[in-house]
């Protein structure tokens, strides 16, 4: 199976998060590609936001193209939060998808969603379901990440991310704080989902869209 991790990231937390998804897609056998989205906003704009060496932490990741979508079985986006909406990078891409969704190149592929917020309650999820709106547009299935793969997600000793919907990381408000070691489990359990769903579902899902009804 194939699995793509395409992802956005200003400061690193979602290149981090998307890294450990990748390594739990791998660790079941998949062929998997990492991705970003590129970035829209000037060097200028980066420079005022401290975020000029961050990006070059990750900027030999290719850049996705919508046609890398179709090479994948299943795909995990990994999107930060925007007041509690998809960045203007992530939506600025998926508006580039549409030849891909006129042609129905994504039916039937498996769709999952990570996210980060500065606070523990500061929109991470909203995001993810926000997403989950695109993604079911193009006709994907649409996964989070259970509690039977993740137990952790029950662990309330310590201040973490992670939700049903998808993996999570706090950021804290100044963006210093990297994913926790919990963050990138539930990242890592994210990745391994999806790639044994892609294994199992997708090609009969792709024999089904072909039928006429």
């Amino acid at each position: 199976m194939r699995v793509a991790i395409v992802f956005y990231s200003m400061y690193g937390h979602m290149y981090k998060m998307a890294q450990a998804a990748a390594e739990g897609a791998i660790s079941t056998g998949a062929d998997v590609k990492l991705l970003r989205i590129a970035e829209n906003l000037s060097p200028e704009i980066l420079a005022m936001a401290h975020a000029t060496d961050a990006q070059k932490s990750f900027s030999d990741v290719p850049i996705v193209k919508p046609e890398d979508l179709e090479w994948a079985d299943g795909i995990i986006f990994g999107v930060p939060t925007r007041y509690g909406n998809m960045p203007g990078q992530v939506a600025a891409f998926f508006d580039s998808t549409g030849p891909v969704w006129s042609r129905g190149g994504l039916v039937g592929k498996i769709g999952s969603v990570m996210s980060s917020s500065a606070t523990q309650h500061g929109g991470a999820v909203t995001t993810i379901h926000h997403v989950h709106t695109t993604l079911l547009a193009h006709g994907m299935l649409v996964t989070g990440l259970p509690y039977k793969m993740y137990p952790a997600l029950f662990d309330t000793t310590d201040v973490n991310g992670g939700s049903v919907f998808g993996a999570t990381a706090i950021t804290g408000g100044d963006g210093a704080r990297m994913p926790t070691e919990h963050e990138l489990g539930a990242a890592r359990a994210q990745g391994i989902w999806v790639a044994k769903l892609a294994g199992s579902i997708t090609e009969n899902c792709e024999t089904i869209s072909r039928q006429p009804i």
